[in-house]
């Protein structure tokens, strides 16, 4: 098949569409066993990671879903020994960071919110950018600048409570920790493709929200507008890695139809 422009679109009443087809004879069950077999693993043997599992690993974390294609993360892989065993203390010594052969300081970052809205358009991947897609685009920076002391954030907030009245409107993000919220979402997104990732390949890890943000920042030089959301340790599985079985609760508690 031709990689032109061509190619990729349809005709859809009379109008050119673009066009991906979904992949057809994905195997169901071996994705349900990556699912139901990814454990939060505390103990891990000595075997490394073959540098290019981590490196597609991390790839197929970038291609998790991401508000408005910003893509607001970063990934560190912390090699270096000494950071390494900073990081294993500022993740108060568990275990599992103890034991990991990789750890990744999975970052989300609020700063870079204009400059890739500009990317956003420089790189758009078909010939043409849509007059609603520039405009959404040149926006987004205002839509998600709190502004000094959320002074702005306030007075979009005010606004948009008025139009709500009339109409259905965005409700945020306003404020600093709202739109860190927003970053933090697509940021566990990308942790949750990097874990199944490892997992597909036959490794695991351990997704460990405890540790010293204050420390991990300071090994890392972070600026304010980047924080960490979790650390990722990774590699095989110990035979008693897992310490327990998996307790989930009756599915009435959290699926509902209404």
């Amino acid at each position: 098949m031709s990689n032109s422009p061509q190619a990729s679109t349809i005709s859809i009443n009379g109008k050119d569409r673009y066009h991906e087809p979904a992949p057809e004879h994905i195997n169901v069950e071996e994705f349900r066993k990556v699912v139901m077999s990814r454990r939060s693993v505390r103990k891990f043997t000595s075997k490394p990671i073959p540098q290019t599992v981590v490196d597609d690993c991390l790839d197929m974390a970038l291609l998790a879903p991401c508000s408005s294609g910003l893509q607001p993360w970063e990934f560190y892989v912390v090699r270096t020994p000494a950071k390494k065993a900073k990081l294993v203390k500022a993740c108060m010594s568990q275990l599992a960071a103890k034991t990991a052969s990789e750890l990744i300081v999975c970052v989300a970052r609020t700063d870079r919110v204009e400059e890739f809205s500009r990317k956003m358009l420089r790189e758009w991947p078909m010939p043409d950018v849509p007059t609603l897609v520039k405009r959404y685009y040149q926006l987004i920076p205002y839509n998600y600048a709190p502004g000094p002391l959320n002074s702005f954030a306030m007075v979009k907030k005010a606004a948009f409570a008025v139009g709500g009245l009339v109409a259905p409107v965005p409700r945020g993000p306003y404020t600093s920790s709202e739109v860190q919220l927003w970053a933090a979402k697509s940021t566990a997104l990308a942790c949750e493709n990097l874990v199944l990732a490892f997992r597909a390949h036959g490794y695991d890890t351990c997704m460990m929200e405890g540790f010293d943000e204050v420390r991990v920042r300071k090994l890392l030089k972070l600026e304010d507008a980047a924080f960490p959301v979790m650390v990722v340790g990774a590699g095989e599985r110990a035979d008693d890695g897992v310490f327990w079985p998996q307790v989930r609760f009756e599915r009435e508690l959290f699926v509902h139809e209404v």
